[in-house]
């Protein structure tokens, strides 16, 4: 089996032979090549990945490139793990938003709006040449926004997707921990978008969840308030915080010395650092302190349940197909789903509660238009998808802020005529 890792200067892959490295029966792996447009990322990380290996004594064939020509021939599966505009553009992300008092993040508001701008195109030359150079592969992709680039290929690719984010996984682990109770034993239904997701119908050991284990859960979790949950007969997703705690979440964000992604910055100058570092052949301390990782456990399941034919429950981002009445069909979902040698398929769920569908609906509604604006280059419909959008929704701060958010990201938009 051959997998390509495109993005592999990023510092979590190392991530990915580790996980790889415990799975060796039931993914017989011979060939991994890394791929990145960043040669000097590419050569830190690959170097250590070839000691890391060598230590671990997992026997794999690594072949390195830039070039999506080059990696993708041959290729059963494709990991896609891409940030166009680096941590640098992130910067940007959040905290244009923030100067104009909206929520500064990664992947939720104004700020997820132009991280997908910049991503999209992107991940739709990978999809074609996945197309060209190995059509039976599939992109088992976390490159985030993961919703809205699922939407994207789905809708201008033939290419096959599996959209992945932890947020689901780690859901059902942070329910355990939260009432001490075997992962196993906690069961639920999940409805929504990649990052705002709702897990209801929720059981442990077969008998619904009292009031109090909410509480318990929403205690243990921290960012969402227990009597919400309660009320909304469902647990959030942790991003869904900056929607319904929005006033106070901007505020903390603005007080904040450094933002997110500065700090991210600071930590992996030091990561890099250790990879590149000839003596390092086991995962240094420093990317414990990089965090967002867990990835790879996710990715590696989809791909050992589609390779070995093996039903595996996971939640992954995927055409919505008639699971949810009130969506389109062709829309993106992140959702429970059966996945097999068949391919991947969404599991039927209970009804939705009724206070949580509409802002289902709302932010479905922006992240079609942000894929249209993305594709097209259309100021005009990127100004309608951050109006649509319920963490913006006013004019007046689509019109000051919309044009600061393509200035900053110039380089990286092609299809914009600015």
């Amino acid at each position: 089996m051959k997998i390509t890792i495109i993005g592999a200067g990023s510092s979590y892959t190392p991530e990915v032979l580790e996980r790889l490295n415990g799975m060796r029966e039931e993914l017989p792996v011979t060939d991994i090549t890394l791929m990145d447009i960043n040669e000097e990322r590419l050569n830190i990380v690959s170097g250590f990945c070839g000691r890391y290996a060598k230590h671990m004594g997992l026997n794999v064939n690594f072949a390195c490139t830039t070039k999506l020509s080059e990696a993708l021939p041959g290729t059963d599966f494709v990991i896609v793990q891409i940030r166009v505009g680096g941590n640098a553009a992130r910067i940007n992300d959040e905290k244009i938003p923030l100067s104009f008092g909206l929520v500064g993040q990664e992947t939720t508001g104004a700020g997820g709006f132009m991280k997908a701008l910049r991503t999209i195109p992107a991940m739709l030359e990978i999809a074609h040449a996945v197309e060209e150079y190995c059509p039976d592969a599939w992109i088992i992709n976390y490159t985030n926004p993961t919703g809205i680039v699922a939407e994207a290929v789905n809708k201008y690719s033939n290419a096959k997707i599996a959209g992945l984010c932890a947020g689901g996984f780690n859901g059902r682990n942070w329910t355990a921990m939260g009432l001490n109770v075997d992962a196993d034993s906690v069961r639920y239904d999940l409805a929504g978008l990649n990052h705002l997701n709702f897990a209801y119908n929720i059981t442990v050991k077969g008998k619904p969840l009292t009031e109090e284990q909410f509480r318990t859960i929403a205690a243990y979790r921290g960012e969402q308030d227990a009597e919400m949950c309660i009320k909304l007969g469902a647990l959030p997703s942790p991003y869904l915080q900056y929607y319904y705690h929005k006033s106070k979440r901007v505020k903390e964000l603005q007080e904040k010395e450094m933002c997110r992604a500065e700090e991210v910055l600071s930590v992996e100058k030091e990561v890099y650092r250790d990879y590149a570092d000839p003596a390092c052949e086991t995962k240094p301390a420093s990317i414990e302190k990089r965090g967002g990782g867990g990835y790879s456990e996710i990715a590696l399941g989809v791909i050992s349940a589609i390779y070995n034919d093996k039903d595996t429950w996971i939640t992954v981002n995927v055409p919505n197909r008639g699971t949810f009445s009130w969506l389109p069909d062709d829309a993106v979902i992140e959702t429970a789903c059966m996945v097999n040698a068949s391919g991947i398929r969404p599991i039927n769920a209970g009804p939705v509660p009724k206070a949580v569908r509409g802002l289902i609906c709302a932010v479905k509604n922006y992240e079609q238009l942000a894929v249209e604006a993305a594709v097209t280059g259309s100021v005009e419909t990127a100004e309608l998808a951050l109006l649509a959008h319920p963490l913006v929704g006013e004019w007046e701060l689509v019109k000051g802020m919309l044009p600061k958010l393509l200035e900053a990201n110039r380089q990286w938009l092609k299809n914009f005529k600015l």
